[in-house]
């Protein structure tokens, strides 16, 4: 009888949980589009929203469809995808090593991906498309080195994450040395994609993105069950008969392909890896990774952060990456502050 009840009340938690998360992710949803159609309709052109959603479904006039669908919509998209992607980054990372400071831009994806990508521009003279293939190929490259450097019979989380942290070091002190090696306005070129800007962003980064995530997201919904086992730990993992590090492998391959196609596209915008799991955990009250949750709140803080960037500050337009760094290093500070309270954080 005691059984019953047990399994009675753990059964109607469960349902609690799905429906505050089904709950959640409608309203981001509807959010994240809201903020969607204010960025299409803002500009020196201003544009009723009501216009902006008749257009996108293919109701808007001439002048309308053009202003929305040719000049505004590419940076939109680019924007929507870059965060989602970021967002689901930062959530299979910090799932997989258990530690909320594991995101792409903390322990040196994205700084390996900006080192390239400055070699590129400084040394190499090269822009555009050639450029976003150096930073992937840079972030690939600093993740495999991580994944080498940290494998003892296994790879541990945090050993994954200093060998990350110190990767990151040393690819950010040779972005150092390009940029003082460079001319001015080359080095400008540079500093201007290390921001991370969705500037004059086109089609072509959004279909470079729209394929990353058609040929990505069928793996991943069929790893994030594996994801929830690994978060239990390995010797659990190990006992439900999980193979731990091909699933490992496999997610890690995942996330740093997503944050290397977003920070190819829009160059390193920063935290938002960072802050958009634990913000989804938190809404959710889910002890799962919550991809979906992460992936709107990706969306929405790059969504948001590019609003601010060029609109509020009159005829002054900033990147995105620095209105998200002001939002992210503040919780980053929070996090190492509360983890030394507690003891854990050295």
């Amino acid at each position: 009888m005691a059984t019953a009840e047990a399994v009675q009340v753990i059964s109607r938690a469960r349902a609690a949980r799905q429906t505050r998360t089904l709950v959640v992710i409608v309203v981001l949803a509807i959010v994240v589009f809201a903020t969607f159609c204010v960025s299409l309709s803002l500009g020196d052109f201003k544009i009723p929203v009501i216009d902006v959603v008749k257009t996108l479904f293919g109701g808007g006039d001439r002048a309308t469809e053009f202003i929305v669908n040719q000049l505004r919509l590419p940076r939109a998209l680019t924007g929507l995808l870059v965060g989602t992607a970021l967002g689901l980054s930062g959530a299979i990372f910090q799932s997989i090593a258990r530690n909320p400071l594991a995101s792409p831009d903390i322990i040196g994806v994205t700084y390996g991906a900006s080192a390239f990508a400055v070699f590129a521009i400084v040394t190499l003279g090269f822009t555009g498309v050639a450029v976003s293939a150096f930073a992937i190929a840079g972030a690939v490259l600093t993740a495999f080195l991580m994944y080498v450097l940290a494998w003892r019979h296994g790879v541990s989380s945090y050993r994954l994450i200093l060998i990350g942290i110190g990767i990151g070091a040393i690819a950010t002190s040779i972005t150092s040395y390009l940029l003082t090696k460079a001319r001015v306005e080359i080095a400008q070129q540079a500093l201007i994609w290390l921001t991370g800007s969705l500037n004059g962003r086109d089609w072509s980064n959004v279909r470079s993105l729209a394929i990353t995530f058609v040929v990505l997201l069928p793996f991943l919904v069929f790893l994030v069950h594996q994801l929830r086992i690994l978060q239990l730990g390995d010797e659990t993992a190990y006992g439900l008969g999980l193979r731990v590090e091909v699933s490992r492998l496999g997610l890690i391959v995942i996330a740093v392909l997503l944050a290397a196609v977003a920070t190819a596209a829009a160059g390193p915008i920063g935290f938002v890896a960072f802050v958009a799991p634990p913000i989804a955990r938190r809404l959710t009250r889910s002890p799962g990774p919550a991809m979906i949750t992460s992936g709107l709140i990706g969306a929405l803080v790059v969504g948001l952060s590019d609003l601010v960037a060029q609109h509020a500050f009159g005829e002054t337009q900033l990147p995105v990456g620095v209105v998200t760094g002001v939002v992210g290093a503040p919780y980053l500070m929070f996090l190492l502050a509360r983890a030394n309270r507690v003891g854990s954080g050295g």
